[in-house]
């Protein structure tokens, strides 16, 4: 995919909806390689000794996703200038069922002195948004 120019972007435009799938060996692996090992990520006992209903996602993990799936839209990881997540939900995974996390997303301005866009995302599970107000300010060519 070619990198977004400014002139092909506009207030309102909207992201294509992207859905991925967690499951509990994708928090294993994440646990192991970002240095987190937190057992509420991976042991039905300690989650439910923290009140926790199920295992939960990393935030970081839904975080990381959900910059991917803006710079897929934008064509380039490295065109990200600033990028800003509040975490509301937190993501429940089964043991034997993938949680699944729906990312979209809305061009909520553009300015033209700086060929950038700002990008408002959302990301839900189960219904529920995961992220209360999640933006990404981002340079067009």
């Amino acid at each position: 995919m070619s990198r977004r120019r400014f002139e092909d972007v506009a207030v309102g435009e909207e992201l294509p909806v992207r859905v991925v799938t967690l499951t509990r060996g994708n928090l294993v692996n994440y646990a192991g390689v970002s240095g987190d090992p937190n057992p509420i990520h991976w042991s039905d006992e300690v989650a439910k000794l923290a009140g926790l209903r199920d295992v939960v996602g990393h935030g970081m993990l839904s975080m990381g996703i959900a910059a991917g799936f803006v710079t897929d839209w934008l064509g380039d990881p490295g065109a990200v200038n600033e990028y800003n997540v509040r975490f509301t939900s937190p993501v429940y995974v089964e043991a034997h069922r993938a949680a699944e996390v729906e990312f979209s997303g809305k061009v909520k301005s553009v300015d033209a002195d700086s060929k950038t866009a700002v990008v408002a995302i959302v990301a839900k599970s189960e219904g529920r948004k995961i992220f209360g107000r999640a933006t990404a300010t981002v340079r067009l060519a």
